[in-house]
């Protein structure tokens, strides 16, 4: 395995700074830290002790972060990454693991390979706008008298799977309505470029779809970095890699995605999961609502994922279709859900994931595949980072840290629960520590500055020019305002 130098402006001396690897591989962020490869049977009772003591209580929920922000860290994973590998018992290279996905913001999820390359993505009439798809015919769900055939589902083929750049963004129905408003956002920003309602700078000289294209990509890169990365880092670590720089994620050519950051510190949302979501008002659990939605039923009302019998091979009920203002705050007169607090804590239903080969535990596999990939210890990454690693006594706290302390994790941890642990202990559930924070913040920052396409590269002082609450920001509630769908089926009279 190859390793790289090179040399750092800051202290003038010449140190590794990661794998090299070559476009579309992962890599290591600390090549040189040693792989903590604890028993198989010790990272099993850590994972199986790793569950949410309440869930169904307000206590655990996380009021610096709506829902929404949950799903759209995932859509933002599948934009980036794609580990097709399975779970293995022996150690991996991450060098020979093929990310399927480029290692760039730049929504090839969404975008694919363009309307040349993959026509069926787009509208055959009219190739500059995606195709959108309709709900079903018939009524379903949970309230019948909802409009059936609503513009508010993916587009599907005959078998009923989502026709999309990533089909991972059809596993689970808020995603795949997440996806669906990226969609949608993109045809209303064609829609208003020719009606000349918005107006690119320098774009003369490009199609309007590859204006919109751009206009699309780089709003959403700035939700990323101003909207959902500052509501989950610390503070401190965020700013100090924009304003002097990365010092651990580097790379000489071309970005790769870490195993520090894919398989530990960005698995964060799976503590974000919430068992149940005030979806709707058909699926809440406020009075009137029919049922809470369950994570089984929002991975069952989609056509990847879903088992339903008569609604197996059709598209979703539109009494399905999402209200954004119960999962961003959009309007201070609806209640919106909070996601989980980032502590060592997973709901219930991630215990016992369906259709999975063993383990079952979420938890538990996570663990296991830090330990196929041979990732470092969470102390000795803080050491390596000049930070203070959480003392013995921090992570022997509750359930988990009794059995972190059987098994001496409270000397060396697993690098997503010593993460995990350092959010509980640093952050208070609100947002990551030191370690965590500071590996999302270099790699989201590295991958942002290594993308000529976008707009940290090509201009520099840009800001967004969308309608939005503060002019020259964009938020993921600007996004779903402009887009205009916030809550389809209404509320109900």
């Amino acid at each position: 395995m190859r390793r790289r130098h090179g040399f750092t402006p800051r202290t003038g001396e010449t140190q590794p700074l990661g794998e090299f690897t070559e476009t579309g591989k992962f890599g290591r962020m600390f090549p040189k830290l040693p792989s903590f490869t604890p028993s198989q049977q010790s990272l099993t009772e850590l994972g199986e002790a790793m569950n949410d003591p309440s869930p169904n209580t307000a206590d655990g929920d996380n009021l610096s972060v709506p829902a929404g922000f949950t799903y759209l860290g995932q859509f933002v994973d599948h934009d980036i990454t794609l580990d097709t590998t399975a779970l293995q018992e022996t150690l991996v290279d991450p060098l020979a693991v093929q990310n399927f996905r480029t290692p760039k913001l730049d929504l090839d999820s969404l975008y694919g390979s363009g309307p040349d390359v993959q026509p069926y993505l787009y509208q055959l009439d009219d190739p500059d706008l995606f195709l959108i798809g309709t709900t079903n015919e018939k009524p379903g769900g949970g309230d019948p008298s909802v409009p059936t055939k609503l513009p508010n589902d993916l587009p599907r083929a005959q078998s009923t799977l989502g026709i999309l750049g990533d089909s991972r963004n059809d596993e689970n129905l808020i995603v795949a309505q997440l996806h669906l408003a990226f969609l949608k956002f993109h045809n209303k920003i064609v829609a208003g470029i020719r009606d000349g309602s918005i107006k690119p700078k320098n774009s003369t000289d490009k199609s309007v779809f590859i204006q919109a294209r751009e206009l699309v990509i780089w709003h959403y890169q700035w939700i990323v970095l101003h909207d959902f990365l500052t509501r989950i880092l610390d503070k401190d670590q965020l700013e100090t890699v924009l304003n002097k720089g990365r010092r651990f994620y580097n790379f000489k050519r071309e970005p790769f995605i870490p195993v520090e950051f894919s398989v530990a510190a960005y698995r964060l949302g799976h503590s974000m999961v919430r068992a149940a979501y005030n979806y709707n008002r058909v699926f809440t659990p406020l009075p009137g609502g029919v049922t809470a939605a369950t994570l089984e039923l929002l991975f069952a009302f989609t056509a990847k994922s879903g088992k339903l019998g008569d609604f197996a091979n059709i598209p979703i009920p539109s009494d399905w279709i999402i209200d954004w203002r119960r999962f961003f705050q959009i309007d201070p007169n609806v209640q919106v859900g909070f996601s989980r607090k980032l502590d060592p804590f997973l709901v219930e239903p991630l215990k016992n994931l369906p259709n999975v080969p063993p383990p079952s535990s979420l938890a538990v596999r996570n663990l296991l595949r830090g330990r196929s990939l041979g990732l470092p210890s969470g102390q000795s990454v803080a050491r390596f980072m000049k930070l203070q690693p959480l003392t013995r006594a921090e992570i022997s706290t509750g359930a988990d840290g009794a059995v972190a302390v059987k098994q001496k994790f409270d000397i060396e941890s697993p690098l997503w629960y010593y993460i995990l642990k350092e959010a509980q202990v640093q952050g208070q559930g609100k947002r990551l520590g030191q370690v965590g924070s500071r590996i999302l913040a270099e790699v989201f920052v590295g991958l942002l500055e290594a993308d000529s396409s976008c707009f940290m590269a090509r201009c520099p002082d840009w800001k967004p020019m969308l309608p939005a609450q503060n002019p020259g920001t964009f938020t993921m509630v600007d996004l779903l305002k402009f887009v205009g769908e916030l809550n389809p089926i209404g509320d109900k009279k």
